[in-house]
């Protein structure tokens, strides 16, 4: 029998506990002209917590209606094959406990055994490739809580999002299969409590731990790339005479200090975040246009495998940077790809309509 709850009043999520440190340098003051291009980006700072149904999280649970049928993944795949999600999640925590017990030498020969056991594939007998196979949970996201998320459509103001747990989407069958789901949270009465899960995973990245999230609004600039042809000019002379001191002081054996870069330091944050610019490190910026109506789509969300990476690591927050405590720099556990980024984008004309997305 299903179990129901009734959710008490919405309330807020906890003040801002996440401080990004000043940018290295004043990029408007080398490039004046980037003013004119300034954003802002909603970084959600997610750490391993217990959010409830009522809170803004990253893996935690859903405000869901019951009798709404779940997210399903019915496009024809393997499904009957991976790890199961609880092994996934009791790894990591073996893993953690281990490394915050002893950094050196990390887990006893015991808990290895353990890990290799939980590491372990399972078959699901009878399972087809059309059965519908519950999606996962990845995050959703109240907009009081967060400034760059846009409104939804008509009122809507919760974002959840979801995906299949399997990379066998596509034209290539290899490819993610993501879900997003607009609602009115003060429409939703009763809330599922326990709702269905995969009994496989084909990869551990889509198994996202809980997190509870720490907003912060910080300054964003777009991707060099799509900047006016002289500006980004400009930018890639500067990141080139950089990269030639950098390598002089290699050959010298100069110990010093890895110059901020526009792309690594300067203009787009890593990790998880709501609005602001999407990077095209991986491929050459691509037009994201409405399928629907043909408009120029924005950013709504950006699913990071790391939340501080590349360049000088200059985005680390200020309280994650006591050397006595160790902080995980992939607290979610999600990995996108390898180990890149997933954007996905919204049309401002009608949010309604349906999203897109790219993978760096």
């Amino acid at each position: 029998m299903t179990r129901i709850t009734r959710i008490t009043p919405i309330t807020p999520i906890t003040p801002v506990t996440r401080t990004t440190p000043p940018r290295p340098l004043d990029v408007e003051g080398l490039f004046p002209e980037l003013a004119a291009y300034r954003g802002t980006t909603t970084r959600l700072h997610p750490r391993p917590g217990s959010p409830g149904v009522e809170a803004s999280s990253v893996g935690g649970p859903m405000l869901w209606p019951v009798g709404e049928p779940w997210p399903v993944c019915t496009e024809p795949h393997g499904r009957g094959r991976g790890r199961r999600p609880e092994d996934i999640h009791r790894e990591r925590r073996i893993l953690a406990d281990a490394r915050e017990r002893d950094p050196v030498h990390g887990p006893t020969d015991e808990e290895r055994e353990l890990v290799d056991e939980l590491r372990r594939e399972h078959r699901i007998a009878g399972a087809c490739e059309t059965d519908p196979l519950p999606m996962l949970g990845v995050a959703q996201l109240y907009r009081r809580d967060l400034p760059d998320l846009p409104a939804g459509p008509d009122g809507c103001d919760l974002l959840q999002v979801f995906w299949c747990p399997f990379d066998a989407h596509g034209e290539t069958r290899h490819g993610m299969a993501v879900r997003l789901l607009w609602r009115r949270s003060s429409e939703v009465g009763e809330v599922l409590v326990s709702p269905p899960r995969p009994q496989v995973v084909g990869y551990p990245g889509y198994v996202v731990e809980p997190c509870v999230l720490h907003p912060e609004q910080v300054a964003t600039y777009p991707f060099a790339g799509l900047l006016p042809e002289d500006l980004c000019a400009r930018i890639d002379a500067r990141e080139e005479a950089l990269e030639e001191l950098e390598e002089e002081d290699e050959d010298e054996d100069n110990d010093k200090d890895e110059q901020p870069a526009y792309q690594y330091d300067l203009s787009i944050p890593p990790g998880w975040r709501v609005g602001g610019f999407a990077s095209w490190h991986l491929t050459d910026p691509s037009p994201m246009n409405c399928r629907a109506c043909a408009a120029p789509m924005e950013l709504l969300l950006t699913i990071d495998s790391s939340e501080w990476g590349g360049g000088s690591g200059s985005w680390r927050p200020l309280e994650d940077r006591d050397p006595a405590v160790r902080v995980s720099s992939t607290p979610t556990g999600a990995v996108v790809g390898n180990w890149g980024e997933l954007n996905v984008f919204a049309c401002p004309s009608d949010p309604g309509h349906p999203h897109r997305w790219s993978i760096q």
